[in-house]
């Protein structure tokens, strides 16, 4: 076995070592990252067979947490790790997005990338992690790979940058919490939160990131010099400049006449199609039925290729963007709050041709998602969850469960929106956004719309928040130009896809990918100050509508009602098998969930209905409350006897009503005397101390008649 190890200091105690040659030899590249007793086992793996059809990279990227890893066993009945976890595909996204514009651009080969988290201290945070291993893999193999990326989990705690801090750390509280990938040149890729930062500190925090991938980046190529592959010959799709030159002919003016026209997505799409229609007749035409479709794929690359090069040229020589608009200007905004009246909160947001429908469902604390993970256990109060379907832009797509699209837009607006939750809010919340019309920054109109929804369901914001999409033109020459609140034609045409959350205050999330080898911090910095003012805008815009939080929740949404208790009454509340507790909901009509917490049993109570909430208030009090000698209550009679009557007084405590301690006349019998369910006032006369038995009288209210003198 040829073993090579190669390992990085990171400064504060923090090193990453990476070996390779001892595990996973069948594949073309496979290494085992180390941070401590954290381990993550990298390889990849690609098709030697090209098809030159494809037009895209194939690319699958897999992160995968092994319940093994942390000495656990999966839950479920089969007790085998299964499909990934949505934490899972977080993390898988994460690493194809620093991967994917770094490979060549003519290299279309099936590539896979996996990376198993195969040891964990849970200490060290292994997604931070991923993306290194992943680039160690591609390093050692001979895949197509030229540029060395890396990349850190920056955190900013009690004003100190720290890179891939630990869990014990990050739970000292950061007010920045950012994943960064990034090249020697630049940033490629950013993802994170933050707790109402400017943008200026978010920059700051970027560049120290960047300081640690440069140190990381060195430990790539001196473990890729140290294997010496070479990369491997692929196949490449020829260029016939023939066929290249006739595409310009016929379809330069044609496409920049629809460039240059202002119009809406399905006009611009369905010109540019129709051209494209056009072009196709008119080379098969000229070369003949049975030699074009041997040139049909080459020609359908060629106009792609045209399209994106004329549109980038018209908006870097000055010219309006694709639906009339100059570089920083926002789409026309209108939205709507309530517009669902049986939600505990909604809105509607709409933003050019993007459209967001928003609600807010409010819950218990037995509505919290449970997270039981290979490295998570615990709970979620805060859920937002994003959906896309075929209609919103025009599609046919079956509905299935939601694809790495959906879950990674979802985390983001998430992110957004939970930085700015009233840390004493009692309520699980649910946040979900069904996109009706897509162009664009959806993602962003779910943080609008989640906003003025939670507003909407009387959730107290400090401040609302919103979202904008940035995007990037640029050239060889230094030429460039930024662009505010991107479509989704120039998302697909441009050079980054810079999307900023946050309030007037200062942001709470964002999310960037660069497609360019190289960009300055300038330009970032330009990005990020434009966005604050397109931010800013459309907050604007949405204050209209609604700029607080409403002071009422929503008549069908549920109120909470808290209260503590000896923690050794807990049982007794419960009861045996969850006897008492599960009537006391059914007969109240409310959910009821007990913790112990610092020595005390705490007592949610929620129900949409005030008085459910103040009966089963009532009944747990009654069944914790420690009656003693002298005490009076009004008594429900359960049973009769021929020696008297037992009563409930409180919920859950019964006593004997002795047919002696009903009235000062003697009764012969309890014929008569007392009907099941009567209520009847009684006083507690005795209490034994061996069993707590109550001693219950009826009699001990009344006056003892006087004797008769005849």
């Amino acid at each position: 076995m040829n073993h090579i190890s190669k390992s990085v200091d990171l400064g504060n105690g923090r090193s990453i070592s990476i070996e390779t040659g001892r595990l996973a030899r069948q594949a073309d590249g496979a290494v085992v990252l180390r941070c401590q007793d954290t381990m993550l086992l990298a390889t990849v793996v690609a098709r030697k067979e090209i098809d030159l059809k494809v037009d895209f990279l194939p690319l699958s990227v897999d992160y995968l947490e092994k319940y093994a890893s942390t000495g656990k066993f999966p839950g479920g009945f089969f007790k085998r790790d299964g499909k990934l976890g949505e934490s899972e595909i977080l993390v898988s996204r994460l690493v194809d997005r620093a991967l994917r514009p770094l490979f060549p651009d003519d290299y279309h080969g099936d590539v896979q990338v996996m990376i198993q988290l195969i040891s964990s201290d849970k200490e060290n945070q292994a997604d931070a992690l991923a993306c290194t291993a992943a680039m160690c893999a591609l390093a050692v193999s001979d895949i197509p790979f030229p540029t060395e990326v890396s990349e850190v989990r920056v955190a900013r705690i009690n004003n100190v940058f720290v890179i891939n801090p630990t869990i014990t750390e990050i739970a000292q509280g950061a007010d920045i919490d950012l994943m960064v990938a990034g090249t020697d040149e630049s940033i490629v890729m950013v993802e994170g939160e933050m707790q109402e930062v400017g943008e200026h500190e978010m920059l700051e925090a970027i560049k120290a990131a960047h300081e640690a991938i440069r140190k990381i980046n060195v430990m790539v190529r001196d473990l890729r010099a140290a294997v010496g592959k070479t990369f491997r010959e692929y196949a490449k799709p020829e260029q016939d400049d023939e066929l290249l030159e006739k595409v310009k002919a016929f379809a330069t003016d044609k496409l920049n006449e629809v460039i240059k026209t202002p119009s809406s997505k399905d006009v611009r799409s369905d010109a540019f199609k129709a051209i494209e229609k056009e072009l196709h007749a008119h080379l098969e035409a000229e070369y003949g039925a049975d030699v074009f479709p041997s040139k049909a794929s080459e020609t359908k690359r060629h106009y792609s290729d045209l399209q994106w090069y004329l549109v980038r040229e018209h908006m870097l020589n000055g010219g309006l963007r694709l639906d009339g608009r100059k570089t920083d200007e926002v789409r026309p905004i209108w939205s709507e709050v309530g517009y669902l009246p049986r939600a505990h909160g909604s809105a509607l947001f709409t933003r050019g041709e993007t459209q967001s429908l928003t609600t807010v469902t409010l819950g218990s604390k037995l509505d919290e998602q449970t997270i039981d993970s290979a490295t998570v256990v615990g709970s979620k109060r805060f859920m937002l969850q994003y959906n896309f379907p075929g209609f919103s832009t025009g599609e046919v797509k079956p509905n299935r469960a939601p694809g790495r699209r959906e879950i990674g837009h979802g985390n983001l607006a998430e992110r957004a929106l939970k930085m700015i939750l009233p840390n004493d809010f009692e309520y699980t919340v649910r946040v979900v956004s069904d996109i009706l019309e897509s162009n664009g920054s959806s993602s962003m109109a779910t943080v609008c719309a989640g906003s003025l929804s939670l507003m909407d369901a009387g959730v107290a914001l400090p401040r609302p928040v919103s979202g904008i999409a940035m995007g990037l033109i640029s050239d060889d020459s230094g030429r460039y130009t930024i662009l505010s609140d991107i479509l989704g034609d120039e998302d697909h045409l441009g050079d980054m896809d810079f999307k900023v959350a946050g309030t007037e205050k200062g942001l709470t999330a964002c999310q960037m990918d660069i497609k360019l080898k190289k960009m300055s911090y300038e330009v970032l910095e330009k990005a990020l100050q434009q966005s604050r003012a397109g931010r800013l805008h459309i907050m604007g815009e949405m204050n209209k509508t609604l700029s607080a939080a409403r002071t009422e929740f929503s008549p069908y949404a549920p109120r909470i009602f808290k209260m503590s208790i000896p923690s050794d009454m807990i049982g007794a509340v419960i009861g045996p098998g969850g006897k008492v507790i599960q009537e006391i909901q059914r007969e109240t009509a409310t959910q009821i969930s007990i913790e112990e917490l610092n020595g005390k049993g705490q007592i949610t109570i929620s129900s949409p209905d005030a008085s459910g909430i103040e009966a089963a208030q009532k009944w747990i009090k009654g069944i914790v409350a420690q009656p003693e000698i002298g005490d009076t209550f009004t008594a429900k009679v359960k049973s009769i006897k021929e020696f008297g009557a037992f009563v409930e007084f409180l919920p859950g405590k019964e006593g004997l009503l002795h047919i002696s301690e009903i009235s000062h006349e003697r009764l012969p019998n309890m014929d008569g005397v007392l009907e099941i369910g009567e209520e009847v006032p009684i006083k507690i006369i005795g209490i034994d101390p061996k069993t707590g038995k109550f001693r219950l009288s009826r009699k001990a209210l009344f006056p003892k008649p006087e004797a008769s003198n005849s």
